[in-house]
């Protein structure tokens, strides 16, 4: 399939598919090659979480509703990248992500409580500073938000 005759639901089932992809990625990192997660790192696996949740769905709600959807996924991907962007210009210069914004959404959300192989913090922000062939870790997850951004606004303009 040419990807000029994608719909929609194509595009928001490859944010979904990027998404969970990446989050599989991050748990063989963190399970495989010992590389633990801080809080920015825990936030951004809960966005793309989401991210892929609301793709899934909106691939399968129809018209304005798979627009509203896709919609909805395009500013979480903001916000994914903004993570990032924190994560690589302050977070990882920081002896301590303790008590921050990261920190206070995974614990006002207990989501570390409800699945902790998947949501745990397990490492502080200068800790979990790693680079994949040669470049950041947040830095994948950077793209990974501007491809998801890319594809949900796509999403939005095709039937």
């Amino acid at each position: 399939m040419v990807m000029s005759s994608f719909t929609g639901r194509h595009w928001l089932l490859a944010v979904a598919g990027l998404c969970i992809a990446s989050i599989a990625a991050a748990l063989v990192g963190q399970y495989a090659f010992d590389m633990q997660p801080c809080p920015y790192c825990i936030l951004q696996r809960l966005v793309y979480a989401v991210i892929a949740v609301l793709s899934l769905i909106g691939a399968f709600v129809p018209g304005a509703g798979r627009r509203l959807l896709a919609g909805l996924v395009a500013v979480l991907a903001l916000a994914a990248g903004a993570a990032a962007l924190y994560q690589h210009f302050v977070a990882a210069k920081s002896a301590s992500c303790a008590f921050t914004f990261a920190d206070k959404i995974i614990t006002a959300l207990r989501i570390d409580e409800f699945a902790p192989s998947l949501f745990a913090v397990r490492a502080s922000c200068a800790d979990a500073a790693v680079s994949v062939l040669g470049v950041p870790f947040e830095m994948w997850s950077l793209l990974l938000a501007v491809l998801a951004l890319a594809c949900s606004i796509t999403a939005v303009k095709r039937p």
